[in-house]
């Protein structure tokens, strides 16, 4: 069995017990040496007033004896004479420590003393108030950091490249890509969200072809018969150039232009071929396949995570990264909002009562099992010295209590007795 590890001010107390034990006993030498002085003077025909100093000296031995008797027995046996219904520390440890799990689990653990003790407490809103400081979830974001540094550190990078060609690169390849790119593309269409890249397209084309009138001069020349004219390829150029754009500007700016309305039902054929028509849908895993072959695909796949811990250990060292000031902020915005929102207190204090009800409810007798457990390992006599430390100074006065009381109720008897009878 396990030895109960005395604390730092144990040797205090011992010394501030002995010297209670030797005051104790100091009253029963006292009474003893009282009644032995009083015999003497009765041998010698002392007056009346010895028998009353007797009475009480011989009240107060008794009544020290008594208690010495009574606060031994609750730690070991008197004078180590195994008398019954002593040593009732060591007896009943084991008991001791039952009965005091279950006066924790009944009068602590119950829920309803929980949620009572919780919601006195104010838990969320001083939690906010305090996360809501500056200078605390500054420091929030820092220990916040260095745990992330720490895992990012611990974890092996082979493992976690693994991990993520398991999973991530894995469901990329195995699953088509056709159907949710053409949904995806479909659900863009309805949105119209498509027409400002549509636009930004036309803009730049109508900018192109007006800033490269050489180049349509040049591709109309390299493409004339060689006994054209060159004024004739000339006014051919400047012709086409002209025609188209204008072709352009029309595209540009009539949004119900009829090349507009033909590259969105285009895309809208496109995105329902993607999600449905099988040759399509083939094509399109044709082009993953060539994508994820790519030399550069494969390197930034085999270094995502190499990349990704560098940019995660650089942002989470570095105070002033936009990481960690948007940590730091979204921290303090949290706990403010969790100090004066009612609405978001009620929700929290909410979860903390359905989680402290579930542990106290289905957890309690394993939580008071750990103090019956405790206690059983505990040696007996070690665990009474240990109780005889924090209890056995104020236990001294009991003793002298008794010599003191015992005194007076004999004198008081003798008294009484002596009246009525002497």
């Amino acid at each position: 069995m396990n030895a109960v590890d005395l604390t730092l001010d144990d040797e205090t107390k011992r010394a501030d017990l002995r010297k209670m034990k030797v005051v104790a006993t100091g009253f029963l030498v006292a009474a003893t040496v009282v009644f032995l002085f009083a015999r003497w003077q009765e041998s010698i025909g002392a007056g009346g007033w010895v028998g009353y100093v007797r009475t009480a000296a011989e009240a107060g031995m008794v009544g020290a004896l008594a208690d010495w008797f009574a606060v031994t027995a609750l730690f070991r046996h008197p004078l180590r004479i195994p008398i019954p219904h002593t040593a009732i520390i060591p007896r009943k440890k084991d008991q001791l420590g039952a009965s005091l799990g279950d006066f924790v689990g009944t009068n602590f653990l119950a829920p309803d003393v929980v949620v009572d003790k919780l919601r006195a407490a104010r838990v969320p809103e001083r939690l906010g108030r305090w996360v809501a400081q500056p200078a605390n979830a500054e420091r929030i974001t820092a220990e916040a950091a260095v745990l992330a540094r720490g895992a990012v550190t611990v974890l092996r990078d082979e493992d976690v490249q693994q991990v993520i060609d398991a999973t991530l690169v894995r469901r990329l390849v195995d699953r088509p890509w056709g159907p949710p790119l053409g949904k995806l593309l479909a659900e863009v269409l309805a949105d119209g969200k498509h027409k400002r890249l549509v636009d930004l397209i036309c803009d730049r084309a109508y900018d192109w072809v007006l800033v490269n009138h050489d180049t349509v001069v040049r591709v109309v020349s390299q493409q004339a018969p060689a006994w054209s004219p060159r004024f004739l390829d000339d006014m051919l150029a400047d012709r086409l150039h002209r025609e188209v754009l204008d072709f352009a500007r029309a595209v540009r700016d009539d949004p119900e232009h009829q090349m507009r309305k033909a590259v969105d039902k285009f895309m809208a054929e496109f995105a329902e071929d993607l999600q449905h028509d099988p040759d399509t849908i083939a094509r399109a895993e044709s082009v993953k396949q060539q994508i994820l072959e790519h030399p550069e695909v494969q390197n930034v796949v085999a270094s995502a995570w190499g990349t990704a811990k560098r940019m995660i250990l650089d942002a989470v060292e570095d105070p002033s990264s936009e990481l960690r000031v948007r940590a730091r902020d979204l921290v303090a915005s949290w706990g403010a909002r969790l100090a004066d929102d009612p609405a978001v207190r009620g929700k929290v204090d909410g979860w903390l009562e359905g989680s402290l009800r579930y542990v106290v409810s289905n957890y309690a007798d394993e939580i008071t099992g750990v103090i019956t457990d405790t206690v059983a390992r505990w040696d007996a006599q070690e665990t009474s010295r240990k109780i005889e430390l924090q209890v056995g100074r104020d236990l001294q006065f009991i003793r002298i209590n008794g010599t003191v009381v015992g005194a007076l109720a004999g004198l008081v008897i003798y008294a009484v007795s002596d009246l009525l009878f002497g």
